[in-house]
């Protein structure tokens, strides 16, 4: 179990983190200087808060009150960089070998060698490594010292597009092997989405509470979260009743379910309909302002009313289904009283 409640002021940048880690791999997702890896380096030791806390299965690596700073050396934290800091002048097996502190080396250099499946590449420098290669290298090193949890820091970002996927599935698959918790840091809300149990979203250094990942795509709580989350449209609200609101951004009135305490709403994109009925609840005539076509669907900008000073509604459609709509007459976008996500700023 991982604890942490820290602050550090940067100067220009304050850190307000507070969550809790436990078996499981917990996402640090934020926009970049959000201060995610700077978490990151608090709890491996590189970083000191000004105060707090920092605890790993019962054990203080730091507590400000008590006067407890542990080195790194003493965390049994395993630290991913971005750019794997493999030592250049080493090979595979000599860059292992340095996170070895005890025990028969040859034996656990030959073990890790065959479950990293880095056969073959035992006495290669760094330069003549693919980006993967050296991942499995650095992770390889790390985990011959038996950590008790692994910090990721955008372990990806560092490689080509096209071979991002299949290093993601192999990361995912050692920590499953191992079973380690880890703490997983990417801007990447498709990463984190499908690697990460929970998430802690990061905006301007201060943590929201931790949410289970599924839970945080399907129902945000904040707009921080929701727009880390991936959702396009946002609108302030007007009370009309208990069941009844205006969107003020859109200038439309909306049915809802259950109105609870909000200051906004946002609607994802890919959720709003477009249809031939009128008469269902929440059901706008779609005036296009812009058409977009990207690689695998269609965002349409669109608005119900031609009026000035109202933000206009993204809308994304499957390429194939807008082909079946595309000039048709009447046509009408449609927002479901479910899909109206209830926000605190």
């Amino acid at each position: 179990m991982l604890y942490v409640d820290i602050y550090k002021d940067f100067g220009d940048f304050k850190l307000n983190v507070k969550f809790e880690s436990g078996g499981d791999v917990t996402g640090l997702l934020g926009a970049s200087g959000s201060g995610k890896s700077l978490t990151l380096k608090c709890i491996a030791g590189i970083e000191t808060p000004d105060r707090g806390q920092i605890l790993l299965n019962d054990r203080i690596l730091f507590d400000s009150q008590k006067k407890i700073n542990l080195k790194p050396q003493e965390r049994r934290v395993g630290y991913l960089f971005q750019d794997y800091a493999l030592f250049p002048n080493m090979s595979v097996v000599e860059n292992i070998k340095t996170g070895i502190k005890s025990g028969n080396k040859s034996e656990i250099i030959k073990k890790i060698i065959q479950e990293m499946k880095l056969n073959g590449l035992e006495e290669k420098k760094p330069i003549h490594l693919s980006g993967g290669e050296k991942q499995r290298t650095a992770l390889a090193r790390i985990l011959v010292n038996e950590p008790e949890i692994l910090l990721l820091d955008e372990p990806f970002s560092a490689l080509d597009e096209y071979l991002k996927w299949k290093i993601e599935i192999e990361v995912k698959e050692i920590i499953d092997r191992y079973k380690i918790p880890s703490v997983f840091v990417s801007h990447s809300r498709d990463e984190v989405f499908r690697i990460c149990d929970s998430i802690v979203v990061m905006t301007d250094g201060i943590s929201e509470e931790k949410q289970i990942t599924k839970d945080l795509f399907k129902n945000p709580k904040t707009y921080a979260s929701a727009q880390i989350s991936g959702c396009k449209n946002y609108s302030e609200i007007e009370i009309i009743d208990k069941n009844k609101i205006l969107a003020k951004n859109w200038g439309i009135e909306l049915s809802i379910d259950d109105l609870s305490n909000c200051e906004l709403i946002g609607v994802r994109s890919h959720y709003i309909e477009i249809t031939e009925n009128p008469k269902e609840k929440n059901t706008y005539p779609l005036l296009i302002d812009k058409v977009i076509e990207e690689l695998f669907s269609v965002a349409l900008m669109v608005s119900s009313e031609n009026k000035l000073g109202y933000d206009k509604i993204r809308i994304d459609i499957d390429k194939n289904r807008w082909k079946e709509l595309e000039g048709k007459e009447n046509l009408y976008f449609r927002i479901k009283p479910e899909n109206i996500m209830l926000l605190e700023k």
